[in-house]
């Protein structure tokens, strides 16, 4: 008999537990805390953010609405946000809007087992994927795994 490594499961189950991790309600104009790893470098958190964010707008569609972020300060908060503006989207960090399509948009960035572990959150879908991330950039570790909400 064939024994299985248990590292590609134990990911996947890691990446599937995170939105325990950071449970949240979604309201409208609703600001919910992201949380990312200050140490993760600016192009490993620039190539995350640029997969994540086009993987949103084929769910979500392109500028589609306005995203509201509520970034930590990390290169990765920062990242997203130059990533979710190059896409078309209007971005609200730190104010509510009023008569707009909003998008409350939230995520956790973990390292796990030498991978790093990347969920964005919005009321409608859940992006999750594991990447091989170094100093001079990232790449996608794990097919992505795509939550739709009803």
């Amino acid at each position: 008999m064939r024994q299985v490594s248990s590292m590609p499961w134990l990911a996947l189950l890691s990446l599937l537990g995170l939105p325990l991790a950071g449970c949240a309600s979604f309201g409208v104009g609703t600001l919910v805390a992201s949380s990312a790893p200050a140490d993760l470098s600016g192009p490993a958190a620039s190539a995350i953010a640029g997969d994540l964010v086009t993987k949103l707008a084929e769910q979500v569609g392109p500028g589609s609405g306005t995203i509201i972020l509520k970034p930590d300060g990390t290169p990765f908060g920062q990242a997203l946000e130059m990533s979710l503006k190059s896409w078309g989207y209007a971005v609200a960090t730190d104010q509510k809007t009023k008569g707009e399509k909003t998008i409350p948009l939230a995520y956790v960035i973990e390292s796990y087992n030498g991978q790093v572990l990347a969920r964005l959150s919005t009321g409608s879908v859940e992006l999750g994927r594991a990447y091989s991330a170094t100093a001079a950039g990232a790449s996608p570790a794990s097919p992505l795994s795509v939550m739709l909400r009803g």
